[in-house]
């Protein structure tokens, strides 16, 4: 991992701002944890994407990421369905409740690459998560940075949970799952709509950093063109 000696933290919790320097060899993440020594809380990340990275300690927000069931699958039709999912997941067909049946059943019934996931926030389920190897696709493999890589999408499907800035969080809580479930993996990696503003800014803030962009085939035919983004796991995570 490289050595971040000029990046400084600063986690805000209960009114306090409390800063740090992240050590040599330290990941953000553990320099957040060490800054505010809470017992009460983890660092949540506000926005990692300035050179001075902002943390939480939310006392009253609690994101998890549990396994996806075949009882989640209506709730995953509606999200779907919903206007703001469905402008960013139109080239995956129309989410009928049959075709999103097709489509998510054998994920999660462990048949696929991919495993699906239900963001709840304060025990609410309020969207869904997806990941695999990115090297299990070998069409995508080609195009993504390392075929080690643990690819994600994501969406918050409940309308009055968007634009509240817990995007943020919810990517927050899978990295950290994720980080145990394939604890070599060093890269993850998201390639939302080139014209797709909000997630690339979501990435952002999550510790994601911007690079290529490349035409990624789609289930019509065609191509969409995407923004890779990668997190570097060591520096960010630990």
């Amino acid at each position: 991992m490289s050595e971040d000696p000029s990046v400084h933290v600063v986690v805000h919790d209960r009114g306090r701002d409390l800063e740090g320097v992240v050590r040599p060899g330290e990941s953000w993440a553990a320099a957040a944890r060490r800054t505010v020594a809470s017992l009460h809380g983890e660092p949540m990340p506000v926005d990692l994407s300035g050179e001075l990275k902002h943390f939480l300690v939310d006392h009253d927000t609690r994101i998890a990421i549990r396994a996806m069931t075949r009882g989640d699958l209506p709730d995953v039709t509606r999200w779907r369905q919903a206007e703001h999912v469905h402008r960013w997941w139109a080239s995956e067909g129309e989410p009928s409740a049959e075709r999103v049946e097709e489509k998510y059943g054998p994920r999660i019934d462990g048949m696929s690459a991919t495993r699906m996931w239900v963001a709840e926030i304060n025990g609410r389920s309020v969207g869904f998560v997806q990941d695999y190897r990115i090297g299990d696709y070998p069409e995508f493999a080609v195009l993504g940075p390392d075929p080690d890589a643990i690819g994600v999408d994501y969406a918050i499907g409940e309308v009055e949970w968007v634009g509240r800035g817990l995007g943020v969080q919810v990517l927050w809580a899978w990295m950290l799952r994720t980080r145990k479930r394939f604890p070599d993996a060093t890269t993850y990696f998201a390639a939302p709509d080139h014209r797709n503003a909000a997630s690339l800014r979501v990435l952002a803030k999550a510790g994601f950093t911007e690079g290529v962009w490349f035409d990624e085939p789609n289930h019509e035919g065609g191509v969409d063109t995407v923004v890779g983004c990668s997190l570097d796991v060591p520096r960010v995570l630990g």
